[in-house]
């Protein structure tokens, strides 16, 4: 399992390596799952055999599996709460599992339900925090100052444009290639799971991008990042994380203020001005209108927060 596999050798015999092979490949090609959930769901699954490993006192194999029952599971989750990991990690190293052992019941390797009858503490309600937006035209403003070259002040304004003009993730904008360069009312959207969606494009991104264009030392063929790091590799998201705390601490903004709450505040300030839920959706490219409804919390905590402000009834509240 690249990436993994130097890992999970240690706790699976050769029979479930092959089959956590085939999983790997079947969550990659069928279920077009994104890498870095595959990544994620991985190493879930190697924490789970070690610790079977040590559990039970022999590597696992597809018989361990098919022999697992809900106190082992049970005995698993406590081992990870005892560690401080998040409700957040542990649901998710949940839906890991599950989705693993549906996978080897469906491939007849192992048929076990025990996995059902345990449940994984609820994670928190994720409520979304968007940026209003003051604070992310000052952001925009600020990463000009602080850049080290006018042509990274540049890129750095392009990049944040993007996700807050267009509500792309991190990684949407940083795989955009040169001739991927917004320049007309929309843009393709290469998304999770290899999805793709048009997103609408303000003449504020296509300039914003032009400009870093038409500043930047590198390339500018259609095959070749459309933002690059200093040295000419194409942008890793660390560095556009690393300018967003600089940023932040520079403003004042909350940690919170993160690449991401762009995304959010793309979001959150289309809903407040009208847009409806299904095509906040669409522009999000949320497999799931019930992930884009988190925007409406956040939505009603705007109004309220106006109300307790504003209304001559709020103080009997």
């Amino acid at each position: 399992m690249p990436g993994t596999d130097k890992l999970i050798c240690f706790y699976a015999t050769a029979d479930l390596l092959a089959a956590l092979e085939d999983w790997q490949r079947w969550l990659t090609a069928e279920r077009r799952t994104s890498r870095h959930t595959v990544d994620a769901y991985c190493r879930d699954v190697a924490s789970f055999l070690e610790f079977i490993r040590d559990h039970r006192g022999e590597t696992a194999d597809l018989a361990i599996l098919a022999a697992l029952t809900p106190a082992d599971f049970r005995a698993w989750l406590a081992a990870r709460l005892n560690l401080g990991l998040s409700r957040t990690s542990i649901t998710r190293a949940m839906s890991a599992l599950r989705n693993l052992f549906r996978f080897l019941d469906r491939t007849g390797r192992v048929d076990n339900q025990a996995l059902s009858a345990v449940k994984a503490p609820k994670p928190p309600k994720s409520v979304p925090k968007p940026l209003n937006a003051d604070d992310a035209l000052a952001l925009l403003r600020r990463a000009v100052e602080i850049a080290p070259a006018p042509w990274i002040g540049a890129r750095d304004v392009a990049i944040l444009t993007l996700l807050y003009g267009c509500g792309l993730r991190i990684d949407e904008a940083l795989s955009l290639n040169q001739g991927d360069a917004p320049s007309g009312d929309t843009m393709m959207i290469m998304g999770k799971g290899n999805k793709e969606r048009i997103v609408p494009v303000l003449p504020v991104v296509i300039d914003t991008v032009h400009s870093y264009r038409d500043t930047c030392p590198y390339s500018t063929d259609a095959d070749r990042p459309l933002f690059y790091g200093a040295r000419g590799a194409r942008l890793n998201p660390g560095i556009v994380q690393r300018t967003m705390r600089t940023l932040r601490a520079d403003l004042g903004l909350p940690d919170t203020a993160t690449p991401h709450a762009l995304r959010h505040s793309f979001a959150t300030h289309l809903l407040a001005g009208g847009g409806d839920l299904r095509t906040i959706q669409e522009l999000l490219g949320h497999a799931s209108l019930s992930t884009t409804q988190r925007y409406t919390d956040v939505d009603t905590q705007k109004l309220i927060e106006v109300y307790d402000r504003a209304h001559p009834r709020a103080a009997s509240r």
